[in-house]
């Protein structure tokens, strides 16, 4: 039977949730000879090549493929790979650490029209308790973001017009919307599915993961500059003011400190606290007050508005383009 969908998996050095989401996809209501799956390692990594192989072996049936790029470059990369390589006219995306419902790719192909230049957008579940951590309830942002990796599927044809993933976003951050804002620019109707639906369940983070979120902001840079209205539009009406003016008020907090300014110190020391106490509380506010959490919460307020305008700037400077 022709192969009607492919679906391109990016992964690397997690073969646990891996096997899960590749169950989730052999138990598809689509016929599966109509399908195929392609595993793209986003490098050598044996230990996932070994997963998949044993995997495969048990399901001879299933039309599967497993590939590798020669370096590590991130998942914008190892989609391209993927897609190139697939055999089918439609092109599904969706993550390693997602389920996919079993009416997933049926759903799919039952809204595709023929269309050569076409793009569909589903529905990204992501459970979470109901008082999250600060880290579950950004994952769960997912469910109302307008298009997702996760759970996408285009046409070959769309991809091959617009160029595919822009391979200068080396993490999986931002890929996603410069697709989309690709699609936006040439025409090509991005239309929501919300049937297709994909589950997410949110991973174990390790205390204080928000500071290592921070390095994907320089990619926002990238996004902005090829994309500035819709950039605007869509991701960030206005700039990060609360930032600027929290690292504002602890510079002149140092510099009034060393010139002996005393009266000014206290009021930017004042200043400067209200800012990270708010900052916390609206973290924490309707979300998880265990100690653990309070306790994060309040240490990385006092770090993220430096870090994020650090690697803004950086981003700046490294795609040459004034981002606030």
């Amino acid at each position: 039977m022709e192969t009607r969908i492919s679906v391109v998996i990016p992964t690397y050095r997690r073969p646990r949730l891996l096997v899960k989401c590749l169950e989730a996809l052999h138990g598809q209501t689509l016929e599966e000879k109509a399908f195929e799956v392609i595993v793209v390692s986003d490098g050598p990594d044996a230990a996932t090549a070994d997963a998949v192989a044993r995997w495969h072996a048990g399901r001879a049936d299933a039309k599967f493929r497993f590939i590798s790029t020669s370096i590590k470059k991130g998942p914008a990369a190892a989609r391209n790979a993927g897609w190139r390589a697939a055999e089918g006219q439609l092109i599904a995306f969706t993550d390693d650490d997602c389920l996919p419902h079993p009416e997933w790719l049926e759903t799919l192909v039952h809204h595709f029209g023929g269309q050569p230049h076409f793009a569909m957008t589903g529905y990204v579940q992501v459970p979470i308790p109901q008082r999250p951590t600060d880290f579950e309830w950004n994952t769960a942002q997912l469910q109302t973001a307008e298009f997702v990796t996760a759970n996408c599927c285009c046409t070959k044809d769309a991809l091959t017009a617009v160029g595919g993933f822009d391979e200068r976003f080396g993490m999986a951050w931002r890929e996603d919307s410069d697709l989309q804002f690709k699609f936006i620019s040439c025409g090509i109707p991005v239309v929501h599915v919300s049937n297709a639906v994909v589950k997410h369940p949110v991973r174990q983070a390790p205390w204080g993961i928000s500071l290592k979120e921070q390095k994907k902001g320089l990619y926002n840079a990238l996004l902005y500059k090829k994309y500035p209205r819709l950039y605007r539009e869509k991701i960030q009406k206005h700039p990060a003011w609360q930032y600027y003016i929290t690292v504002s008020l602890f510079l002149a907090l140092c510099i009034t400190l060393f010139l002996g300014f005393r009266t000014v110190t206290e009021v930017a020391f004042l200043g400067w606290l209200l800012c990270v106490g708010g900052f916390a509380w609206k973290r924490l506010r309707d979300k998880d007050k265990s100690v653990r959490h309070v306790t994060e919460m309040v240490f990385t307020s006092l770090f993220i508005p430096f870090l994020s305008i650090y690697w803004q700037c950086y981003g700046a400077f490294k795609y040459r383009v004034l981002l606030l």
